[in-house]
C-alpha cells in the first residue's frame, strides 16, 4: 500500500480545483491545468484539502494510486508557486543568451544553437553562463531542460559543459606519462 497516496494535499487559499467527468482541473495565479484521471480512483475535494481515493478495495495495491496524487500534487503547486530549474554553462567560451522566445548558444561549435523555448516556460539568463528556467508545468520544464542540457552534457576529465546547478560531476584523472 502507498504512503505517499495516502496522505492529504493542502490547497493554497488562491488555488480552485474541480473534479468532473474523471478529470481533474486546477486553476491559479500562474495559469491552469488540467489532468485526465485514472477511472480506479476517485478525487474528493474538501475546503482546505484533496484526497485520492481508490474506488476498490484491491487498487490500494495499485502503483498508479501514488503515481496519480504525485501528478495532482505538482499541478496544485505549479499552479500556485510553480517550478524553476538553474544550468550553468561551464568551459571557455561558453555563455547564452535570451531574444524573445529564442535562446542563443554558443557551446564550442563551428556554429550557434538557437533553441526555441516552449511559450509555457520562461527563460532568463542573470550572467552569460547561468539559464534560469521557470514555470507552472513541471514536466515541460524539466523536459527543456534535459534538452538543453543534452547539447553539451557535462564531462568527466576537465568538467566542461552544461550541467543543472546543484549537480555533481564526478572528475576522472587524466592521462599519466
Amino acid at each position: 500500500m502507498s504512503r505517499i497516496a495516502k496522505n492529504s494535499i493542502n490547497i493554497a487559499d488562491n488555488v480552485t480545483c474541480k473534479f468532473e467527468n474523471g478529470s481533474f482541473s486546477a486553476k491559479g495565479k500562474l495559469g491552469e491545468m488540467s489532468l485526465k484521471v485514472n477511472d480506479l480512483f476517485n478525487v474528493e475535494i474538501n475546503e482546505k484539502e484533496i484526497l485520492v481515493i481508490p474506488k476498490d478495495d484491491k487498487d490500494k495495491l495499485d502503483p498508479n494510486w501514488g503515481t496519480t496524487r504525485s501528478l495532482i500534487f505538482n499541478i496544485v503547486q505549479g499552479v500556485n508557486e510553480g517550478f524553476s530549474k538553474t544550468l550553468e554553462l561551464n568551459g571557455t567560451g561558453y555563455r547564452a543568451s535570451v531574444s524573445g522566445n529564442k535562446l542563443k548558444l554558443q557551446l564550442g561549435f563551428s556554429h550557434d544553437i538557437d533553441f526555441d523555448v516552449p511559450k509555457e516556460v520562461k527563460v532568463e539568463c542573470p550572467k552569460q553562463n547561468i539559464i534560469k528556467l521557470s514555470s507552472f508545468n513541471k514536466e515541460i520544464l524539466g523536459a527543456t531542460a534535459a534538452k538543453i542540457r543534452s547539447y553539451r552534457k557535462p564531462e568527466p576529465f576537465k568538467g566542461k559543459g552544461i550541467k543543472y546547478e546543484n549537480e555533481y560531476i564526478f572528475r576522472k584523472e587524466g592521462k599519466k606519462k
